[in-house]
């Protein structure tokens, strides 16, 4: 997985290397030219994506992870707290070990989004990434792609829900506890929507704090471009 994942990513670089070596090399601040800021970008939008979808698209990937860990719905919160109390220990935490374990089995299907999306980035709004700094590559990115990913993400997340049997034990737990008498308000929430998103922003995330750390940090920028386009006082 590991080999295939850095494959792709070189065949991205490649490819938008490419595309911008035919551009004009207009100069640019410091004597960077423009196709070098865009392919600066778009290296470290790729490295943030592989060690993205590397930490999370494996076994305890989400679930042992005390920060990305997806935990019930905050709607079910109750629901949780009532079979506990009840003695439903084990069904809520088979409940909560396979809602990670499909996150952590669709984060795999995020790479060819993420790809194509990098790839069709234009020259423009790569340099003016490479200008304004922080995580704002991430955040356009995001912005840009969102729609798109959860659209093609959602039914990913629902089949592999399916495929670990999370939606049948999160349905158990959910069930359980609507057919107790005391209960009057009836919990139906979406499970794969709320999963969708919680991996999604695991991995908008983990892709901020590496393009934060390659701006930041000199050891990250692995490659020249990168150490050229972020060495530089933009």
């Amino acid at each position: 997985m590991k080999k295939l994942l850095l494959a792709l990513m070189s065949v991205i670089v490649l490819v938008s290397c490419d595309v911008l070596n035919k551009l004009p090399q207009t100069t640019g601040i410091g004597g960077i030219t423009e196709a070098e800021a865009g392919q600066g970008i778009k290296q470290a939008l790729s490295q943030g994506l592989a060690g993205a979808v590397l930490q999370l698209n494996k076994q305890d990937g989400f679930f042992k992870d005390a920060f990305y860990k997806i935990l019930l719905p905050p709607d079910a919160k109750k629901v949780e707290n009532t079979l506990r109390d009840l003695g439903f220990n084990n069904l809520v935490d088979k409940a909560i070990l396979q809602i990670n374990r499909g996150a952590e089995d669709a984060a795999g299907y995020a790479k060819p989004i993420f790809a194509d999306a990098i790839r069709n980035m234009t020259l423009q709004d790569a340099i003016g990434l490479v200008r304004n700094g922080d995580t704002s590559a991430t955040h356009f990115f995001r912005e840009k792609t969102m729609d798109k990913l959860i659209a093609a993400f959602l039914p990913v997340i629902k089949a592999s829900l399916d495929k670990v049997e999370a939606t049948k034990y999160y349905g158990d737990a959910i069930n359980k506890y609507n057919n107790f008498p005391t209960t009057f308000r009836k919990i139906n929430p979406d499970l794969a929507s709320f999963v969708t998103a919680k991996a999604t922003d695991a991995l908008f995330d983990l892709v901020a704090k590496e393009e934060k750390n390659i701006r930041t940090n000199i050891a990250a920028r692995t490659t020249d471009i990168l150490r050229k386009v972020f060495g530089q006082k933009w």
